[in-house]
């Protein structure tokens, strides 16, 4: 990662014009654990998938609350996650006691990215190493991603972490599903898309952390056991769906009985020049042809 004299201070620029303290902390979000950010017409859910700390039986979670109206989910240095939390909670309780009503999501996670801008080019300061996903709900859910390089985008549904692509691309194939799924629903599609970033590794014991927000719903972090439950159901609409199966199987047929009938085609093609062959050739034997159409 050592890249000469360029990436000893943020504000130092290479000679291709990189930042690379930026794009460090960029990395460290690629090297958290996955989480995934999903919304419906009326809820807001985060998922995140939980580490284990060291030998012992504690688990990191990845799930913040903030407000009672929003909260965020993180990948990358926890520490930096922390601080960033703690900012976001004193201007939400600032806010509720000047003006007695919620801080507005958009507003507020404007001005988080305000607050992390100045880390990208102050030479006493460094950027955070931490990706974002906040949700929350006013006036409908919201779910925006905030990452090192100050950069805040309005999703519909985003992942981030260590393998978060297959998450992204799932998400991507059934995003027309979401607006108007249920509860149990986006969280089961919330729980597919990081199952789908474990590949291989993804067994019957991962521990994942889910909290949820909406319409009169507060920000709520579930228990393990409702996790578990979640958990299951996901597995269960998992399934293969028999009947798209079916539909694929009669579409390969098809294929093979079109691939047959232009072999027939082609067959008969050349029977017909075979016979032509044959009508010239006694022609050109009776001298009545002077020339045989293919070379013996």
């Amino acid at each position: 990662m050592f890249r000469n004299k360029y990436d000893n201070d943020v504000t130092i620029w290479s000679p291709q014009g990189r930042l690379y303290q930026v794009e460090y902390a960029m990395e460290a979000v690629k090297q958290g654990m996955v989480t995934v950010g999903i919304k419906s017409q009326d809820y807001a859910v985060l998922v995140a998938l939980c580490r284990a700390e060291g030998h012992t039986n504690d688990i990191q979670r990845k799930i913040m609350p903030i407000d009672s109206h929003l909260g965020m989910s993180i990948a990358g240095l926890t520490a930096d996650a922390k601080q960033v939390c703690q900012y976001l909670r004193t201007e939400c309780m600032s806010y509720r006691h000047t003006y007695e009503a919620a801080y507005p999501v958009s507003r507020l996670v404007t001005n988080l990215g305000n607050k992390m801008q100045p880390t990208t080019q102050r030479y006493d300061r460094r950027p955070y190493g931490v990706g974002m996903l906040i949700a929350g709900y006013d006036l409908k859910p919201h779910i925006y991603q905030v990452m090192p390089s100050a950069n805040v985008m309005n999703c519909k549904a985003m992942a981030i972490g260590a393998r978060s692509q297959s998450s992204r691309t799932y998400l991507e194939r059934h995003l027309d599903s979401f607006l108007y799924s249920s509860k149990d629903e986006i969280i089961c599609h919330g729980i597919q898309a990081l199952r789908s970033s474990l590949g291989n590794d993804c067994g019957e014991n991962i521990k994942i952390t889910i909290a949820l927000v909406g319409k009169e719903q507060t920000f709520m972090t579930l228990s393990d056991e409702e996790c578990i439950k979640y958990l299951n159901m996901a597995q269960t609409l998992a399934k293969p769906d028999v009947s798209a199966n079916e539909s694929d199987d009669n579409l390969d047929d098809a294929d093979n009985v079109n691939d047959d009938y232009n072999d027939d085609d082609n067959v008969h093609l050349e029977d017909s020049d075979d016979e032509e062959y044959l009508r010239r050739r006694e022609q050109f034997s009776e001298g009545t042809d002077s020339d045989p159409g293919r070379v013996l």
